[in-house]
């Protein structure tokens, strides 16, 4: 269609011919549309027109193919000129049955607005859908946003939106994640209490859910991922202070009771877990105890009482995420961060991890990368290709040792930890900064006895090989330690390699520094 031709018959079309011309222009670009930049000057024109129409009195059929045509021509951000004015926003508000600025509404309002048709219903989610695009796509939207208080207006409505189409909710949810409005937090932890259903036993602990409850619903679902995605975004980048721990140990039994739950597939449960994670990691890391201090559904005496279920779905929900064998920078790293925060903080989640992850060593004869525990998938991933995994995979395992370089090579083998021995400065061996419990040795007889034969590079009881050398005569192994000296040396005058040791720090510098002072003996021994 002529869009010239379109616009000049806009002007002095009713409401039915209005209705006509736009549903006849969203069907043909529903086919597919270029938004060429010739077309931007007539596209903000078609704005302006269109928010003119909503701004009357029209019935709701109208106000939906309005509303329809705003959502598509809002996908392209350089035609939004006209939609992120205050008068714009204002109108796509109202249309969304938005009070910019009200928090709260009388019951006589909100009685009125819970009547809704399922043609104004409709309405309602397409200016919801509007207004994501807007802000998503406008910075000066996001700034009129927060001018008109329009974060309040969402929060008042999602009160009520449990009353409402599920739509509703689920838009508002998403335009509340856009916002980033902190004072949101709360209400947004009352949406997911409710979603999940969650029943609350204890300060910090909710019921346990019942084994023979049906699956989380779909829709329930979907509007829980929401209420999650929106709450990692306004927790990301703030600090907190001492009148937020109540809120976040809240958000934290909240989290842990969704880990605890199943949905309609084992696909979408594994992203309500991934959702959790996330969130978890933005919190205080010292309100992670309330994961583990449930007392009315009891703990384990071993780990002085705690619950350890969160935690061992956090480290099934971990192998998962290894054995899947991709996207390890957004999939793994994660619950790896959170589990190790959780382990330096936390005693007992430490310990049980342990027992898990490094088990006591019985059988030193594979390399420790070699099998299909959990301790094998880990080593592996100490070397991959990707800088963060590897660093991350490699913290997590040395925290399990107590940041001790000698419990962490007992496990890995120095080969497999010496980037991370590098990057700590502690080749030279001894201790994190971080201080730990004392905790018995924990060494099986089986690895004392084998202790003398591990290979300490490859960490693991090699097969006897024959001695290359043994038969040589002591002028054939002067001649072969020359000709390797002479090779190392022409290497080094090129560049390709530089010859280097480890200084008394554990850090590394130029052999010949490194020889005018020779390394301290900082070893230690110490393991749960």
């Amino acid at each position: 269609m002529d869009l010239n031709i379109m616009l000049s018959q806009f002007d002095a079309a009713n409401e039915e011919d209005v209705d006509q011309l736009l549903t006849q222009f969203n069907r043909e670009v529903s086919l597919g549309f270029a938004f060429l930049l010739s077309l931007c000057v007539i596209f903000q024109k078609l704005c302006q027109s269109v928010l003119t129409v909503l701004g009357r009195q029209v019935q709701p059929s109208c106000q939906k193919t309005c509303l329809e045509t705003l959502r598509i021509l809002s996908r392209d951000k350089r035609v939004l000129a006209p939609v992120a004015t205050r008068e714009g926003m204002l109108i796509l508000g109202g249309m969304a049955r938005l009070r910019a600025g009200e928090e709260e509404v009388d019951n006589e309002k909100s009685s009125e607005e819970d009547a809704l048709s399922e043609e104004e219903e409709r309405v309602v989610v397409e200016a919801l859908k509007c207004l994501c695009n807007v802000v998503y796509n406008s910075p000066a939207a996001q700034q009129v946003s927060v001018d008109v208080q329009l974060a309040h207006g969402l929060c008042a409505s999602l009160r009520k939106a449990r009353t409402w189409h599920h739509e509703v909710g689920l838009f508002t949810l998403r335009l509340l994640f856009l916002l980033r409005d902190w004072h949101a937090v709360r209400l947004l932890s009352e949406v997911l209490e409710h979603t999940l259903d969650v029943r609350w036993v204890g300060p910090y602990e909710a019921a346990r859910p019942d084994p023979q409850a049906l699956t989380l619903p779909a829709e329930d679902n979907e509007r829980a991922m929401e209420a999650l995605k929106a709450l990692f975004n306004l927790t990301l980048s703030y600090a907190g202070g001492k009148d937020d721990d109540h809120q976040f140990r809240l958000i934290a039994a909240t989290l842990r009771h969704l880990l605890m739950l199943k949905t309609e597939t084992e696909e979408k449960t594994e992203e309500a877990h991934s959702h959790a994670v996330n969130l978890l990691n933005n919190l205080p890391v010292s309100c992670l105890d309330v994961l583990i201090d449930v007392p009315v559904q009891g703990g384990e005496e071993r780990y002085g009482g705690k619950n350890m279920d969160a935690v061992q779905m956090l480290l099934d929900f971990m192998e998962k995420r290894i054995d899947k064998g991709s996207n390890y920078k957004e999939g793994l790293t994660p619950v790896l961060s959170l589990l190790t925060e959780g382990s330096r903080q936390h005693r007992e989640i430490r310990r049980y991890i342990k027992a898990q992850v490094l088990p006591p060593l019985k059988d030193v004869k594979i390399r420790p990368e070699i099998g299909t525990t959990v301790r094998n998938k880990l080593v592996r991933l100490m070397t991959h290709v990707d800088m963060g995994v590897k660093q991350t995979a490699a913290e997590f395992l040395f925290v399990l040792c107590k940041e001790s370089v000698d419990n962490l090579l007992k496990y890995t083998g120095y080969g497999n930890a010496a980037g991370l021995l590098v990057a700590r400065g502690l080749l030279a061996g001894g201790r994190g900064e971080t201080q730990y419990s004392e905790d018995e040795d924990s060494d099986t007889e089986e690895y004392k006895s084998a202790k003398p034969f591990i290979n300490p590079i490859t960490g693991h009881v090699e097969e006897p090989m024959p001695n290359p050398i043994e038969e040589m005569t002591d002028e054939q192994k002067e001649y072969e330690a020359q000709k390797l000296v002479n090779m190392f040396d022409k290497l080094s005058r090129q560049n390709v390699i530089r010859p280097m040791g480890v200084r008394p720090d554990g850090t590394l510098a130029p052999l010949e520094e490194t020889l005018c002072d020779p390394p301290e003996d900082n070893s230690e021994s110490d393991s749960d």
